[in-house]
């Protein structure tokens, strides 16, 4: 969850980290450093709070070095202190890290007997002094390193420096992604691409137990024990302009306007648009459809809705069974193996730690995977049998947005695909089903049209104390995907509801405070859907209805005409004007829209 940074080379260090950690400010993290090495000592600073604090104090106190690390934390193991924060030292050995380990409080024990003072509260202060003590033993530090790694358990991923080497940084991963960028006369560490993106395009992606030294001139890839492994050199797609938010606000602002342009990307390899069939299966050589009995879906949050979307999909086009688990939850209440059953998870990142052990879990009872994500190389994209990409691009915004319709897309296509395996589904239905894809990214954009009357609508509701988000059919889990985006950047309560759920509790709660958001499109629910809209309104609940051009609001005190799309992409089209509230709404009350509080982009622990 937190971020990490590194650089060797001929420039000064300094600023690439901070250039490098403002592009990790989307992962979330409440307290940042650096630490530059320099002949005499290491040159560490680090501040609370957001990165323009560091910065600060280094117009302040300004370093020079040509080796450097810098890390974002999001608090684990101790407050949000500056004692806490990243990097920590012992007196020869700086250390970034992110992840957990596990065995902490028997290695806190086993230093303090020893008589080493630790400052903090945190776990990675162990890992510089169990390293200094092992260099002690070992004089080369990297075999320092080896065995200092090798007590110690959990998630990490390491960025490491030693005082009077500063031809040296040393980076290790195991279950917290890492990756190294190669420059010329330079080489990088990162936790993702983004924050090296201004400076090369080669990158290694980093296995788990893989150790990495890095030189000016040269990078060597290991395993924990020493013995090389081949890793390849790969071009990033990612580049400098993608994370660039201009001309918008706020990147969640701009994420939500690409959402035309990604979801045709998306589109480009699932769909044959001549003849208006779905091409997935080709995509999958490991995994024989027509062979699924069952389907089960792992993902967790925002990824978690489009499962459930999802489910309504495929059990209508391929009449087989669909389960959908919070991932945190899935392996803890020991799922039996279910025979020619195929485990779809669905992760933005690609790193979600609990997705991430659940695929493992279902892996080992000898399910197929298919992954979902939008980073290739990921590790749930190396650890699948077959995966599918959204094609998002970039997302920087904590609160998804276009990685979620894409997903959405991606898990539509697949809908279609098993229907056809099982042959269950019409292949006219199939034309006019991914004729109403195709339309999508133009029909989007005409919801982005209602921008002006939304913000409207939220100066209206931004005061008040909770909503209530409707949604009946697939269009539930998409009230779910509202009320979960207006909470997570507004600070607001909200709940999705079921709308026939509405009267076995939450009725209580309806009175002229509370805002109802009722997604409505034109379908076979729509009159039951209205008919509690008129219970809503009997109870003086304030009532924004999204529906279909055309149909009347009813009850409704506000009203946010959709083109009329079909009802089986109605889903992916309605939940943009709800992005769109929730970012009004976050907006006015003057949150921090791109980078809310507590919140993380890459959840990597559990």
């Amino acid at each position: 969850m937190c971020g990490i940074v590194g650089v060797i080379g001929e420039r000064n260090a300094t600023p690439v980290l901070i250039e490098g950690l403002k592009r990790l400010e989307y992962r979330g993290y409440d307290s940042a450093g650096i630490a530059v090495a320099a002949p005499e000592d290491f040159h560490i600073v680090r501040a609370t709070g957001k990165l323009v604090n560091l910065s600060e104090r280094l117009a302040k106190q300004p370093v020079t070095g040509y080796t450097g690390i810098g890390h974002t934390r999001w608090a684990t193991h101790g407050a949000p202190t500056e004692d806490n924060a990243h990097p920590h030292r012992s007196k020869r050995v700086v250390v970034v890290h992110n992840g957990i380990i596990e065995n902490h409080v028997e290695l806190r024990d086993e230093l303090l007997k020893q008589g080493v003072k630790l400052r903090s509260e945190t776990d990675t202060e162990l890992i510089p002094h169990l390293i200094d003590l092992a260099w002690k033993e070992h004089t080369d530090p990297i075999d320092a390193v080896r065995h200092a790694v090798a007590r110690l358990e959990g998630s990490f991923a390491l960025g490491i420096m030693f005082h009077g080497r500063e031809d040296l940084l040393i980076a290790v991963r195991r279950g917290s992604p890492l990756i190294v960028g190669i420059g010329e006369g330079e080489n990088f560490i990162g936790s993702d691409a983004t924050p090296l993106a201004p400076y090369t395009r080669n990158m290694i992606y980093l296995h788990d137990d893989d150790m990495v030294v890095l030189r000016r001139d040269s990078v060597s890839v290991t395993d924990i024990q020493g013995n090389p492994v081949e890793r390849p050199v790969k071009q990033t797609q990612v580049s400098a302009a993608l994370t660039d938010k201009w001309p918008h606000r706020h990147y969640m602002q701009k994420e939500i306007y690409e959402q035309p342009s990604v979801i045709g990307e998306t589109l480009k390899d699932l769909i044959d648009p001549v003849n208006l069939t779905s091409a997935l299966a080709g995509l999958l050589p490991k995994i024989q459809l027509n062979q699924v009995k069952a389907v089960n879906i792992i993902a967790c949050g925002t990824s978690w809705h489009a499962g459930l979307v999802s489910k309504y999909w495929i059990e209508r086009l391929a009449r087989i069974p669909v389960s959908v688990d919070v991932a945190s939850e899935y392996r803890y209440r020991h799922p039996p193996a279910l025979p020619d059953c195929m485990t779809v998870v669905i992760s933005q990142s690609g790193e979600t730690a609990d997705t991430l052990a659940a695929l493992h879990y279902a892996k080992e009872s000898g399910q197929k995977i298919l992954a979902i994500v939008n980073v290739p190389e990921s590790s749930i994209a190396r650890a699948s049998d077959a995966v599918l990409y959204t094609q998002a691009g970039p997302e920087i915004g904590v609160a998804s947005t276009k990685a979620f319709t894409t997903q959405l897309i991606v898990l539509a296509c697949l809908a279609l695909e098993l229907g056809k395996a099982h042959k269950t589904l019409d292949p006219a239905i199939e034309k006019e089903m991914v004729q109403q894809m195709v339309r999508l990214p133009a029909l989007i954009e005409q919801v982005l049209t209602h921008d002006e009357a939304l913000l409207k609508i939220a100066r209206e509701l931004m005061h008040a104390g909770g909503f209530l988000f409707l949604g009946r059919g697939p269009c539930f889990p998409i009230a779910l995907e509202g009320a979960l985006k207006l909470k997570e950047i507004s600070y607001i309560h909200a709940e999705g509801y079921a709308a026939g759920e509405m009267k076995h509790g939450p009725i209580a709660l309806i009175d002229d405070d509370l805002p109802v958001v009722v997604v409505a499109p034109r379908d076979e629910l729509m009159a039951k859907l209205m008919s509690n809209v008129e219970e809503v309104s009997a109870r003086g609940g304030r009532i924004l209805v999204i529906t279909t051009a055309g149909e009347s609001q009813g009850k409704a005190d506000f009203c946010i005409h959709a083109p009329d799309c079909g009802d089986f992409v109605a889903p992916i089209l309605y939940v943009v004007p709800l992005q769109l509230l929730a970012y009004h709404i976050a907006v006015l009350k003057g949150t921090d829209v791109d980078q809310p509080r507590n919140l993380a982009k890459s959840v990597t622990v559990e």
